[in-house]
């Protein structure tokens, strides 16, 4: 115990007393008794959104996205991030990586942002930084599917097409639209200092797949049918989640000089809890998650280890006030998933029916304001549709919602500044008004849904 104390980084104390808040407040959200405390139905909807976001989303996703965020910064050579996604990279290969970049996350619009700012502040350029912002979320097989699925393949199809263009097409336009901004930046990139990768590019690789396979399967979302690959592989997702973290232990021992003793002191507990609690495998995940944080943060200060932990409590402490204060805000406006806020969702439907463009421009900023969990817009937009709203506004709110949200404008906002996040909304709300149009006019009776 003393030589983790003597390895704990001078300002940990105050640092604790900030770490201390956050978790107060996580676990005053999660615990909540929204249901017996007698509040205005908006702030109780507020409050309950809060509490629903805390226990969903939280540890399974934003954990390890501000650890891998914290990853990119400490051990992504800024050298290899301007070359394929720098303001100076190939386009062709920036943007296309940057585009189909959500295939593989099954992530939110705030779960996105911790990686968003870590290949941002490394030096990735605007428009493949924002092509990724966006396509995160938007870029969701599973969500593509099930929207296919539940909605029909026209809305399917549509809505892939839609957000891998989509996801150029911004990135292109806030490249074109901050040129001059973005010159600055290669300038002053061009006189930083290479910093070369201390590992190979294989080592480096595995070292983000364990941490991506563990926020994937961890995320993996049940299947409306028993039936098929989605239900196979999530009958398999802790067993999954659990073979990428032994993996991370493996690469941490092996390549980032963690002592062997402390990932086997991380993984007893964690095994032990897996075994007791098997029905409740956040329990075990958060311990993990606890301690991972206990091994980067005792590494000693100047090693790899403690600055991978600085540079993701740096990221955490940036996002999640902001986050939980634009959930708030959310929850009172339009309410949680199992109410309605100050605007019910019956007004949303009777202003996006038909195709219009006040329709379509409707739905798009009220999906860029709603806050969607992965895969939860589409039973609502399903509802919707069930109470007259065009297919239009249906697609519309399709590209705008899943990729922004209140609380993500928040962040975005501490993160690129005022006037190119109120650009990036304009630009995503105007292009899926449009499609939106297009997609109405083109199919202007309502969709069979697939059986």
């Amino acid at each position: 115990m003393d030589e983790w104390r003597s390895e704990l980084p001078a300002n940990w104390k105050r640092e604790s007393v900030v770490a201390a808040l956050l978790v107060g407040g996580f676990l005053l959200a999660f615990f909540l008794p929204v249901e017996g405390l007698p509040l205005p139905g908006f702030l109780a909807q507020s409050l309950a959104l809060a509490k629903w976001y805390a226990r969903e989303h939280v540890i399974l996703c934003l954990v390890p996205a501000f650890f891998i965020a914290g990853a990119i910064s400490v051990f992504v050579s800024s050298v290899s991030v301007m070359k394929h996604l720098g303001p100076g990279a190939n386009r062709i290969v920036a943007y296309g990586v940057a585009s189909v970049s959500g295939s593989i996350l099954a992530v939110c619009s705030c779960t996105v942002l911790p990686l968003f700012a870590g290949i941002y502040k490394r030096g990735a350029g605007l428009g493949p930084a924002t092509a990724f912002l966006y396509s995160g979320p938007a870029v969701n097989v599973l969500a593509i599917v099930l929207t296919a699925r539940v909605l029909g393949v026209e809305f399917g199809v549509a809505r892939a097409l839609g957000a891998v263009v989509f996801s150029i097409v911004l990135g292109l336009a806030m490249h074109v639209i901050f040129r001059r901004d973005e010159a600055e930046r290669a300038a002053v990139a061009m006189d930083t200092p290479d910093d070369e990768p201390e590992r190979p590019l294989w080592q480096a690789a595995a070292f983000f797949v364990t941490m991506v396979g563990l926020l994937v399967f961890a995320n993996w979302s049940k299947p409306a049918m028993p039936v098929g690959l989605w239900h196979t592989i999530h009958s398999w997702k802790w067993v999954m989640t659990a073979a990428f973290a032994a993996a991370l232990g493996i690469t941490l021992i092996l390549w980032y000089g963690v002592t062997w003793w402390k990932v086997a002191l991380t993984a007893a507990p964690v095994a032990l809890l897996a075994a007791l609690v098997p029905d409740r495998p956040m329990i075990p995940f958060a311990a993990g998650a606890i301690g991972l944080s206990i091994i980067t943060v005792s590494g000693g200060e100047g090693s790899a280890s403690a600055e991978w932990f600085e540079s993701s409590w740096g990221f955490a402490k940036q996002i999640v006030p902001l986050l939980f204060a634009g959930v708030l805000v959310a929850g009172a406006l339009l309410g949680s998933p199992g109410g309605e806020g100050l605007v019910p969702r019956s007004w949303v439907a009777q202003c996006v029916g038909g195709n219009s463009l006040g329709a379509n421009l409707f739905a798009s900023l009220a999906g860029a304001l709603m806050y969607f969990a992965t895969l939860t817009e589409v039973p609502i937009l399903d509802s919707l549709l069930s109470k007259g709203m065009g297919n239009g506004p249906a697609l519309a709110l399709l590209l705008a919602g899943p990729a922004l949200s209140l609380p993500n404008m928040l962040v975005i906002r501490s993160i690129m500044g005022t006037r190119k996040t109120g650009v990036f909304v304009v630009l995503v709300v105007i292009m899926a008004s449009a499609s939106g149009m297009v997609f109405g006019m083109i199919f202007p009776e309502p969709l069979v849904r697939v059986p």
